[in-house]
């Protein structure tokens, strides 16, 4: 099971993802991470990543297709794999899709969270960090986790935030790329969804976010 998974920062994408990954047995690649791995190792790809990255440039396509496709091939993707953050653009779509063809590489299910904007962003601004445990869910807008005044909900912990979680500049220009839907990430989605109803070799799953994670949770697995 092979699977592209879409939703905006604060959708809740990568807990899902690692619910997927644990019941289905498959792994779990964040495209960031992919990057990361490449110069770190040293690899040909990554130093040519890095170089773009040091100016402040984007990758080009031409780079970060291949770096993913190295990371598909590998053994622990065999059961088959979940790929996040990637594509982002309607652009990438159409090569992503192209070149997992000339792979021989079958594309199975795409998922996509829907989520209102500025539900997407409170969520965001309103996660807290427990000094005891950062997995402790606190969130001041979630009705289900919000914390006890300023102490963790689940132990009385002391919470602190991130910073880069109240830096609304970046959340609004992160999710301006997302939502938009003739170039940005929603247009990549369109993409898939299009193709899904056409020759209907991918299954296209859509999800409410608005719930919490177990409803979520609980919808994808009916869907899946």
């Amino acid at each position: 099971m092979n699977i592209l998974f879409f939703g905006p920062n604060g959708s809740g994408k990568g807990t899902q993802g690692a619910i997927l990954k644990d019941k289905y047995d498959v792994a779990h690649i964040e495209s960031g991470a992919i990057f990361r791995e490449n110069i770190k190792g040293g690899t040909e790809l990554g130093a040519k990543a890095k170089e773009y990255i040091d100016r402040g440039d984007l990758v080009p396509d031409e780079i970060t297709i291949p770096m993913i496709l190295d990371r598909l091939k590998r053994d622990d993707c065999k059961n088959g794999w979940l790929l996040d953050g990637f594509p982002r653009n309607k652009n990438q779509a159409i090569k992503l899709d192209d070149s997992l063809k000339k792979a021989d590489m079958a594309l199975d299910i795409v998922i996509e969270i829907i989520l209102d904007r500025e539900i997407a962003k409170n969520r965001i601004m309103g996660r807290r960090l427990c000094a005891n445990d950062n997995n402790h869910p606190n969130n001041i807008y979630i009705d289900a986790i919000k914390p006890d005044g300023d102490k963790c909900r689940v132990c009385g912990g002391e919470l602190s935030v991130r910073a880069d979680d109240q830096d609304e500049e970046a959340i609004n220009k992160r999710h301006g790329i997302y939502y938009d839907a003739e170039s940005g990430t929603l247009a990549a989605t369109y993409y898939f969804k299009d193709l899904a109803a056409g020759k209907g070799l991918i299954k296209y799953i859509t999800l409410d976010g608005a719930p919490g994670v177990k409803e979520v949770a609980a919808e994808l697995v009916s869907k899946l």
